[in-house]
């Protein structure tokens, strides 16, 4: 929306969806994909009625969740994954501390439950307007913070966050930071650390990261890492492997997802003009 991932105009947004196959290709047939499949998947394109899919990209959606689920977690629920299961490069172990910014968030929703699936204590930041949201969460320590005036957004300034960090963590902090609000939690996500622990930087929701001396991290021999989903799923064996945990977690009622809104797709300005106000307590989607 801000021309922050520059793109070739004019295009059809989006990139995921999910629904039933329509038709398929002799080379879909052969891998086992039949008409009236039920799939998610992720390309650029997805505003529209039909989209073409590599059959390597298609999941199958098990039967117990519904497609509006399977949806969501194409691109929030495997980015959840990964920034749980990987971009850490274990250096947090189960029992240590995890720092995870905008819990009540679309994203983040998904990482604080897979967080404490992996056994990790978590530390949550909210607002307080969607404090109901996170507190169904299952986080060890939320922290609730007053609202930027005039808007949804969380006033980062409004707690003393590092200092609430350490009280809860006995002065340790935590082994993994995982930020998807970028430039207003920079400094609060390096403070936050324990020695030798990951900040995860994987958003810009106030505004790109800027940049910064290494430096910075030699107090605690810290790590960064600015990770993206497509890295973390090169191969079909490693996408399904993480959709089939997912898939899992749903069906066993270990995660619990929010669909926040679902809007028309000749209404996509409208849903965009909602998530650009911060007003979305979990997945927007459109259906054709």
């Amino acid at each position: 929306r801000s021309g922050m991932y520059k793109r070739d105009l004019p295009f059809i947004g989006g990139q995921e969806g999910g629904g039933v196959v329509a038709a398929v290709s002799d080379e879909a047939a052969n891998e086992g994909i039949q008409v009236g499949d039920r799939v998610a998947y992720s390309v650029f394109g997805s505003y529209a009625e039909y989209t073409a899919v590599p059959a390597a990209k298609l999941l199958p959606v098990p039967k117990e969740v519904g497609l509006d689920v399977a949806t969501a977690c194409v691109v929030q629920g495997l980015t959840a994954h990964y920034l749980t299961t990987s971009a850490h490069a274990n250096l947090i172990q189960p029992g240590e501390w995890c720092l995870i910014h905008g819990v009540s968030g679309g994203t983040c929703q998904w990482a604080a439950q897979m967080a404490k699936i992996r056994g990790f204590k978590v530390i949550g930041t909210c607002s307080k307007g969607k404090e109901d949201i996170a507190k169904k969460l299952g986080c060890d320590e939320l922290i609730a913070l007053d609202e930027v005036a005039g808007t949804s957004y969380e006033d980062y300034t409004s707690v003393d966050i590092v200092k609430r960090v350490m009280e809860v963590t006995n002065n340790v902090g935590c082994k993994a930071v995982i930020d998807g609000i970028g430039k207003s939690t920079m400094d609060i996500s390096i403070d936050s650390l324990a020695h030798r622990g990951i900040f995860v930087s994987f958003g810009n929701a106030s505004g790109a990261v800027p940049p910064f001396p290494v430096l910075r991290l030699i107090n605690k021999s810290a790590y960064v890492t600015r990770p993206k989903l497509l890295d973390y799923t090169v191969t079909r064996a490693e996408l399904v492997e993480r959709a089939n945990d997912i898939f899992g977690w749903l069906r066993d009622g270990k995660l619990h997802v929010a669909v926040d809104k679902v809007f028309p797709l000749e209404d996509a300005a409208e849903g965009h003009l909602y998530l650009e106000a911060g007003k979305s307590k979990g997945k927007v989607l459109y259906k054709c």
